[in-house]
């Protein structure tokens, strides 16, 4: 993970490198570069099938590069499965919400990262209180009281807002959230993008994948628009506009 000293010389949280992702013939990414600032929110833009999908889970390690390098706070560095980038200090919320409906809300906030007591048992008392104060703390989502409720009776905006509540809870130095507001009410998606801000001013960086360029531009230090796997445009919030972001959105 990128220690603070890292940070403070300005050298990238993360950074891709001429990379290359091939699905058989289909070329998904093509020579794509990409880098995460410190204490930055980058917004990636595109219409669909651009490549922003793909390129999270890249990040993620759940779809490795066929070719490029990666490097982590200036470190070439081999992200191949989520173990290396929870290891890289990176954590995502995934577009198709990877919960699991048969089981609880608090289990599936500690999923794979459960508490336990004295010789490995898992703690259900001390997940269930936790998951009580990161849902009423992280993302407030109107409806939900009880941590034992089954996530497959939650609403789709609800069970985003539980993947947004544990994902911002085990916050590393990157977030990634890729259309996390897609299934969110407005005022969801307010506090998603409050959160957003909040979570910059305490160190951590993130990256919004969204069609929504209003919300982006709400939150978003810095742009990148991708199209047919490439990048076509970049710049900063200071250098451009809404209506330049559009404009290279749609005619890509």
């Amino acid at each position: 993970m990128l220690s603070k000293a890292d940070a403070d010389t300005g050298t990238p949280l993360y950074e891709a490198r001429n990379i290359v992702k091939k699905y058989g013939s289909f070329l998904a990414l093509d020579n794509m570069n990409f880098h995460i600032g410190s204490n930055e929110v980058v917004g990636l833009l595109g219409d669909n099938g651009a490549g922003k999908s793909t390129l999270v889970k890249m990040i993620s390690g759940i779809n490795p590069p066929t070719s490029g390098e990666i490097y982590v706070g200036g470190r070439k560095t081999e992200i191949r499965n989520r173990a290396a980038s929870e290891a890289a200090g990176i954590e995502t919320i995934y577009q198709d919400i990877a919960l699991v409906d048969s089981m609880s809300i608090s289990r599936n906030i500690f999923m794979g990262r459960e508490l336990t007591r004295r010789f490995g048992f898992m703690d259900h008392r001390a997940m269930r209180d936790k998951a009580i104060d990161i849902l009423g703390s992280a993302v407030q989502i109107s409806g939900i009281d009880d941590p034992d409720k089954e996530v497959g009776f939650l609403s789709g905006g609800q069970k985003q807002a539980v993947a947004i509540a544990r994902a911002v809870h085990f916050k590393r130095n990157i977030l990634l959230l890729d259309e996390p507001t897609s299934a969110l009410s407005v005022r969801e998606t307010e506090h998603l993008l409050a959160y957003v801000r909040e979570l910059k001013r305490d160190g951590t960086s993130s990256v919004l994948v969204t069609h929504n360029l209003y919300h982006a531009y709400m939150v978003c230090d810095r742009f990148v628009v991708m199209s047919h796997g490439t990048k076509v445009f970049e710049a900063a919030k200071k250098d451009t506009t809404i209506e330049e972001l559009t404009d290279h959105v749609i005619r890509t």
